[in-house]
């Protein structure tokens, strides 16, 4: 799997995105800000990735989403792993992630690949998305924030 920047005039993949945000207009609000990665696998999109500085020392994975026919086969690891590369190599001292409380196997992804609890922003999802989330027959409420040294 090849990872690489956006290009400029390049259009993000935002059904890709959408999968991991409902929000459009989040996503072209952090698209704006931030550097979109795109994962290939045979010249294939099989993922995606968007980093946005949060000030000099603090990057945050905003966005990622492994392509469904690539789920399973340790994309979202790598995409993960890639991106926390992608903060040290742009000289950030941490970096950071948020996800629903309800993303459970996001959560034990984050975990593994180093990122530790910090913080639970209580009714994010209420406050900042109009339509209900629910995930593994869970409501998706607070945002549950994550991060690691680099």
């Amino acid at each position: 799997m090849e990872t690489r920047l956006l290009k400029k005039n390049e259009q993000a993949p935002l059904e890709l995105l959408l999968t991991a945000d409902p929000s459009a207009t989040l996503i072209k609000g952090y698209l704006d800000r931030g550097h979109c990665y795109i994962a290939e696998i045979d010249n294939q999109t099989a993922g995606v990735y968007v980093l946005v500085e949060n000030n000099s020392d603090t990057a945050e994975l905003i966005n990622i989403a492994a392509n469904e026919k690539h789920q399973g086969k340790g994309i979202g690891k790598a995409l993960v792993k890639d991106a926390i590369q992608k903060a040290k190599d742009m000289g950030y001292k941490t970096i950071e992630v948020g996800t629903g409380n309800s993303s459970i196997s996001q959560l034990a992804l984050y975990q593994k690949c180093g990122f530790r609890i910090t913080a639970v922003d209580k009714d994010f999802f209420i406050k900042n998305y109009e339509e209900e989330i629910f995930e593994n027959g869970i409501q998706c409420m607070d945002m549950i924030k994550l991060a690691q040294e680099l």
